[in-house]
């Protein structure tokens, strides 16, 4: 009887095995992006393991680079933008420069929670971003973009039906990822009543809502629920909110939102109806 070849699994290109001395393979992921990149080198969270650049990319960003020369990360090695590409997956916007890095330590939502008043001076208003089954990386990083913006503390995902921190993801978010936690959950509904016993109020948006968000009566901490595009909210995490609310979204015009514009839109509500220094406190990535 012949023997049948083993088959080795395909792996994307936002991943790659990284080996230690005397140890066995590792998983890294590819990030690129002039945000994206430098953020997560000046993240002290992130193991780094190879920096590469194109010569233009490295001229560009010398000064930025020595601001994180007292961080440990690898020596940049110069490639072309051909070589670089093909490290990369397929019409990666790289601009010249990518890392491969250990994946970020996985937050727990008890630790988001317990950092609270320690962390955040806007702690009573604390904002938090739960996404439904959203699945595009780009959106998700997007609604991470504007977390970071508008002072989100945190952003949750199910484990299941959610996409990992790739290098798309992470190209989206803008150098957010390092900011602001993303939290895969097991149950998004269990989480809800965690956060309601912490003092938020789940408020899902809804198209269709009788109330605009910007009428909502509710004070302090606040979890907005956020489903897919299409698809809405399921039915078991439209029972586990307090209250429905939608966008103003002038009538006549179109039905709804993207999901990450619809997440833009309402955080910046959100913090402009809470105190200023909610506003002041929320700053962007570079």
């Amino acid at each position: 009887m012949s023997k049948r070849k083993r088959q080795t699994p395909i792996k994307s290109k936002d991943s790659a095995s990284v080996r230690k001395k005397g140890g066995a393979a590792r998983e890294g992921v590819w990030l690129y992006g002039t945000h994206a990149t430098l953020a997560a080198l000046a993240n002290p969270e992130r193991r780094s393991h190879r920096l590469v650049l194109t010569a233009e990319a490295r001229t560009g960003l010398e000064e930025r680079l020595a601001r994180l020369s007292a961080l440990p990360q690898p020596s940049p090695e110069i490639l072309s933008r051909e070589a670089l590409a093909e490290l990369l997956p397929r019409n990666a916007v790289h601009q010249g420069i990518a890392l491969l890095a250990q994946p970020l330590p996985p937050v727990s939502l008890e630790s988001v929670l317990e950092g609270l008043g320690k962390r955040h001076a806007h702690e009573k208003e604390a904002v938090v971003v739960l996404l439904d089954q959203v699945t595009d990386p780009q959106n998700v990083g997007a609604v991470l973009r504007s977390a970071a913006a508008f002072g989100a503390i945190a952003v949750l995902l199910p484990d299941r039906y959610a996409p990992a921190a790739t290098g798309s993801l992470a190209k989206a978010a803008s150098g957010a990822l390092e900011h602001v936690p993303l939290l895969h959950v097991v149950n998004l509904t269990r989480a809800m009543e965690k956060l309601k016993e912490a003092g938020f109020w789940c408020v899902g948006l809804d198209p269709i809502a009788d109330e605009m968000l910007c009428g909502l009566k509710t004070e302090g901490r606040t979890a907005l629920v956020l489903g897919a595009e299409g698809k809405g909210l399921r039915h078991l995490t439209r029972e586990h909110c307090d209250f429905f609310a939608r966008l103003a979204i002038a009538s006549g015009t179109i039905e709804s939102l993207n999901v990450a514009v619809a997440a833009a839109v309402a955080l910046y509500e959100l913090a402009g109806r809470q105190k200023p220094t909610l506003l002041s406190a929320a700053r962007a990535p570079d």
